[in-house]
Protein backbone atom coordinates (compact mmCIF):
# COMPACT_ATOMS: atom_id res chain seq x y z
CA UNK A 1 0.00 0.00 0.00
CA UNK A 2 2.17 3.15 -1.34
CA UNK A 3 1.25 6.67 -0.22
CA UNK A 4 0.82 8.50 -3.29
CA UNK A 5 -1.67 11.05 -3.42
CA UNK A 6 -5.45 10.89 -3.66
CA UNK A 7 -8.03 12.84 -4.56
CA UNK A 8 -10.94 13.05 -1.56
CA UNK A 9 -14.43 13.05 -1.78
CA UNK A 10 -15.55 14.04 1.44
CA UNK A 11 -19.02 13.79 2.72
CA UNK A 12 -20.96 14.26 6.41
CA UNK A 13 -22.70 11.93 9.21
CA UNK A 14 -24.42 8.68 9.39
CA UNK A 15 -23.88 7.79 5.25
CA UNK A 16 -25.86 4.83 5.87
CA UNK A 17 -25.55 1.41 3.33
CA UNK A 18 -28.80 2.31 1.32
CA UNK A 19 -27.31 5.65 0.23
CA UNK A 20 -24.10 4.56 -0.80
CA UNK A 21 -25.75 1.57 -2.78
CA UNK A 22 -29.36 2.13 -3.50
CA UNK A 23 -31.60 -0.86 -2.06
CA UNK A 24 -33.78 -0.63 -5.15
CA UNK A 25 -30.52 -2.15 -7.07
CA UNK A 26 -29.76 -5.00 -4.23
CA UNK A 27 -31.35 -8.35 -6.31
CA UNK A 28 -30.95 -6.96 -9.77
CA UNK A 29 -27.43 -5.97 -10.42
CA UNK A 30 -25.89 -7.63 -7.00
CA UNK A 31 -22.83 -9.15 -9.12
CA UNK A 32 -22.15 -7.31 -12.08
CA UNK A 33 -19.08 -5.05 -10.99
CA UNK A 34 -19.61 -2.04 -13.66
CA UNK A 35 -23.66 -1.93 -12.40
CA UNK A 36 -22.24 -1.43 -8.69
CA UNK A 37 -19.98 0.97 -9.80
CA UNK A 38 -22.92 3.40 -11.85
CA UNK A 39 -25.27 3.55 -8.96
CA UNK A 40 -21.98 3.78 -6.21
CA UNK A 41 -23.63 6.95 -4.17
CA UNK A 42 -26.16 7.88 -6.66
CA UNK A 43 -28.88 9.23 -3.79
CA UNK A 44 -26.47 11.17 -2.00
CA UNK A 45 -24.02 12.56 -4.89
CA UNK A 46 -25.31 12.17 -8.65
CA UNK A 47 -22.22 13.26 -10.21
CA UNK A 48 -20.01 10.94 -8.13
CA UNK A 49 -20.11 7.69 -10.47
CA UNK A 50 -19.45 9.25 -13.63
CA UNK A 51 -16.67 11.21 -11.94
CA UNK A 52 -14.70 9.02 -9.78
CA UNK A 53 -11.37 8.05 -10.58
CA UNK A 54 -8.93 5.21 -9.78
CA UNK A 55 -7.53 5.69 -6.46
CA UNK A 56 -10.09 8.02 -4.81
CA UNK A 57 -10.79 8.38 -1.26
CA UNK A 58 -13.97 9.34 0.33
CA UNK A 59 -13.14 10.92 4.01
CA UNK A 60 -16.53 11.35 5.98
CA UNK A 61 -18.08 11.86 9.30
CA UNK A 62 -18.99 9.41 12.04
CA UNK A 63 -21.46 5.98 11.73
CA UNK A 64 -20.33 5.66 8.01
CA UNK A 65 -21.94 2.86 6.41
CA UNK A 66 -24.65 1.95 9.27
CA UNK A 67 -27.97 0.52 8.29
CA UNK A 68 -28.08 -3.17 6.42
CA UNK A 69 -25.24 -5.59 5.99
CA UNK A 70 -25.37 -5.14 2.46
CA UNK A 71 -22.15 -5.93 0.88
CA UNK A 72 -23.03 -4.02 -2.48
CA UNK A 73 -22.86 -0.68 -0.04
CA UNK A 74 -18.86 -1.79 -0.52
CA UNK A 75 -18.36 -3.44 -3.76
CA UNK A 76 -19.84 -0.53 -5.39
CA UNK A 77 -17.16 1.84 -4.27
CA UNK A 78 -14.66 -0.62 -4.79
CA UNK A 79 -15.55 -1.40 -8.19
CA UNK A 80 -15.66 2.92 -8.62
CA UNK A 81 -11.85 2.60 -8.31
CA UNK A 82 -11.53 3.87 -4.41
CA UNK A 83 -8.80 3.36 -2.75
CA UNK A 84 -9.58 3.87 0.52
CA UNK A 85 -12.86 5.47 3.20
CA UNK A 86 -11.39 7.24 5.81
CA UNK A 87 -13.84 8.45 8.18
CA UNK A 88 -14.20 9.47 12.40
CA UNK A 89 -15.74 6.13 12.80
CA UNK A 90 -17.22 3.13 10.82
CA UNK A 91 -20.56 1.26 11.72
CA UNK A 92 -18.88 -1.91 12.82
CA UNK A 93 -20.27 -4.68 10.20
CA UNK A 94 -19.20 -2.17 7.16
CA UNK A 95 -15.90 -1.59 8.56
CA UNK A 96 -15.64 -5.96 8.64
CA UNK A 97 -17.38 -5.91 5.06
CA UNK A 98 -15.05 -3.66 3.73
CA UNK A 99 -12.23 -5.42 5.27
CA UNK A 100 -13.40 -8.99 3.76
CA UNK A 101 -13.74 -7.18 0.11
CA UNK A 102 -10.65 -5.64 0.46
CA UNK A 103 -11.34 -1.57 0.67
CA UNK A 104 -8.94 -0.43 2.59
CA UNK A 105 -11.35 1.61 5.83
CA UNK A 106 -9.65 3.92 8.45
CA UNK A 107 -10.86 5.44 11.36
CA UNK A 108 -9.16 9.09 11.11
CA UNK A 109 -11.32 11.49 13.49
CA UNK A 110 -8.50 14.72 13.10
CA UNK A 111 -8.27 14.08 9.35
CA UNK A 112 -12.32 14.68 9.02
CA UNK A 113 -12.20 18.78 10.07
CA UNK A 114 -9.55 19.21 7.37
CA UNK A 115 -9.78 18.38 4.22
CA UNK A 116 -12.70 19.19 1.64
CA UNK A 117 -13.49 17.58 -1.47
CA UNK A 118 -11.21 18.05 -4.00
CA UNK A 119 -8.04 17.93 -1.65
CA UNK A 120 -5.50 15.48 -1.79
CA UNK A 121 -3.92 13.40 0.67
CA UNK A 122 -1.48 10.41 0.80
CA UNK A 123 -1.67 7.09 3.04
CA UNK A 124 1.32 5.71 4.35
CA UNK A 125 0.19 3.00 5.79
CA UNK A 126 4.32 1.90 6.62
CA UNK A 127 4.07 4.69 9.25
CA UNK A 128 0.30 5.33 9.53
CA UNK A 129 0.06 8.40 8.37
CA UNK A 130 -2.06 10.55 6.52
CA UNK A 131 -0.76 13.03 4.80
CA UNK A 132 -3.01 16.20 3.83
CA UNK A 133 -1.25 19.33 2.52
CA UNK A 134 1.22 20.07 5.03
CA UNK A 135 -0.63 18.70 8.15
CA UNK A 136 0.17 14.83 9.18
CA UNK A 137 -2.69 12.68 10.59
CA UNK A 138 -1.83 9.84 12.84
CA UNK A 139 -4.31 6.64 12.68
CA UNK A 140 -4.03 3.41 14.44
CA UNK A 141 -2.24 0.01 13.08
CA UNK A 142 -4.14 -2.03 11.05
CA UNK A 143 -3.75 -6.07 13.05
CA UNK A 144 -1.04 -7.67 10.51
CA UNK A 145 -4.18 -9.93 9.69
CA UNK A 146 -5.97 -7.15 8.81
CA UNK A 147 -3.24 -5.85 5.96
CA UNK A 148 -2.66 -9.41 4.98
CA UNK A 149 -6.23 -9.65 3.99
CA UNK A 150 -5.96 -6.01 1.88
CA UNK A 151 -2.85 -6.96 0.83
CA UNK A 152 -4.76 -9.98 -1.01
CA UNK A 153 -7.23 -7.91 -2.32
CA UNK A 154 -9.94 -9.45 0.52
CA UNK A 155 -11.12 -12.77 2.64
CA UNK A 156 -11.18 -14.68 -0.64
CA UNK A 157 -8.36 -14.60 -2.45
CA UNK A 158 -6.47 -14.12 1.15
CA UNK A 159 -7.61 -17.93 2.15
CA UNK A 160 -7.42 -19.14 -1.20
CA UNK A 161 -3.22 -18.07 -0.84
CA UNK A 162 -3.50 -20.30 2.39
CA UNK A 163 -3.92 -23.42 0.99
Amino acid sequence: MTNTSHRIWKYGDNINTDVIFPGKYTYTISHDPVQLARHALEDLDPTFAARAQMGDVIVAGRNFGNGSSREQAVTCLKHAGLRAVIAHSFARIYYRNAINNGLLAIECPPLVDCVETGDTLAIDMAAHEIRAGERTFAFAPLPAEVRAILDAGGIIPYLLEQF
